[in-house]
């Protein structure tokens, strides 16, 4: 399990992305969107959030990370500790995770947060 603080921390860091929208969701996961689309999800101890369809099978297969719950198909990861991925790393990814998110957004959208 990861800390509350680095959950926090983390969280604190997507939502300082540009368009990034804070909301909870399903009684209490902590979610960062853009255009209301999801791109991090804290909660449980664990963060969870999208990865390049090439990276995926990679990041999924090592210690401390696995394929999200329910969003696996959609080539999200999540995180539960700290074992092969750092918080520098996991920050980077969560920031790769937004520009993926916002690249399959409307156009307008797309040029208002880019």
């Amino acid at each position: 399990m990861l800390a509350a603080a680095l959950l926090d921390d983390i969280l604190a860091s997507a939502l300082a992305l540009p368009g990034a929208e804070y909301d909870v969701k399903w009684g209490g996961a902590r979610v960062a969107s853009i255009g209301g689309k999801m791109f991090l999800i804290c909660g449980g101890g664990a963060l969870s959030y999208k990865v390049p369809d090439d990276d995926f099978l990679a990041l999924s297969g090592l210690p401390g990370m696995r394929p999200a719950p329910y969003l696996a198909r959609a080539r999200w990861v999540q995180a539960t500790s700290l074992e092969a991925l750092g918080p520098d790393d996991i920050r980077r990814g969560v920031a790769r995770s937004r520009e993926l998110v916002l690249a399959r957004l409307p156009k307008a959208q797309r040029l208002a947060w880019s």
